[in-house]
């Protein structure tokens, strides 16, 4: 039998990967199987399929437990708080970290710092300068590997160009510590969803199908979507019925 990076790499390629691709990845790491060292084996599998000219990115965010009673945030120390996979490559060699208190993105590859460098010039979660805003930006493509496709977190930042009246909750001071050791004070925007559940999964039946591919990476079930196909489609639905990706409790 071969081994599981080669068979990962296999399933990857199949879904359109190929080196030069700038791919966000969110992951259910148990999705994938049990087998020791999984982690860095996935992530050893995404590095060469996208090779030195690609950058693989994960979300990295802290808003379980970076909130407005525990408003203080480290770049370097605070744990992602959505998933394993997220937070083993947070802690890789040569991995950055954008700056942002919540909703921060992990990135390794030629344009890290392209995605990574400016997410502190927002006073909200997905500006127009976070990662998830820029990826479109490079024909990027957005990864569900055995999560689904709720978990978009690229769709806050389509929301927060058309902002439905759900989006905004309070204004929130953090305290962050940078990665050189100074620290910063800054007030955010946070997001509020009061009363209302996300159903980004709604945007599949937008996409066209050559946008949206469909396949098993071991035993998850995996989408791989094309980033400005996601933003066409979601900013259009959204301008038409701003509550078209939420349902209200």
């Amino acid at each position: 039998m071969k081994d599981h990076k080669n068979r990962l790499i296999e399933d990857l390629l199949r879904l359109g990967l190929s080196g030069g691709d700038h791919l966000l990845v969110h992951a259910s790491l148990n999705a994938v199987g049990r087998f020791r060292d999984r982690a860095g084996i996935l992530v050893a599998a995404l590095t060469e399929v996208l090779g030195s000219s690609g950058t693989l990115l994960m979300p990295c965010l802290s808003y379980k437990t970076v909130t407005q009673d525990h408003p203080d945030f480290d770049v370097s120390a605070t744990p992602s708080c959505v998933g394993g996979l997220a937070e083993y490559f947070r802690t890789c060699e040569g991995v950055d970290r954008s700056l942002h208190p919540t909703h921060s993105v992990s990135a390794r590859g030629r344009l890290s710092v392209f995605f990574l460098a400016e997410h502190w010039k927002d006073s909200t979660p997905c500006g127009t300068h976070s990662p998830f805003a820029r990826l479109p930006e490079v024909q990027g493509k957005v990864m569900f590997l055995g999560c689904g496709s709720r978990p978009n977190t690229s769709m806050h930042a389509i929301e927060e160009k058309v902002i439905p009246p759900y989006l905004f909750g309070s204004r929130v001071r953090y305290q962050l510590r940078l990665k050189d050791g100074s620290r910063m004070q800054k007030i955010y925007l946070a997001h509020g969803f009061k009363n209302y559940e996300q159903r980004y999964d709604r945007l599949l039946s937008l996409m066209d199908p050559g946008a949206c591919r469909r396949g098993k990476v071991l035993d998850a079930d995996t989408l791989v979507l094309d980033s400005r196909e996601m933003w066409a489609k979601g900013f259009r639905q959204l301008k038409e019925n701003p509550f078209f990706f939420v349902d209200q409790m």
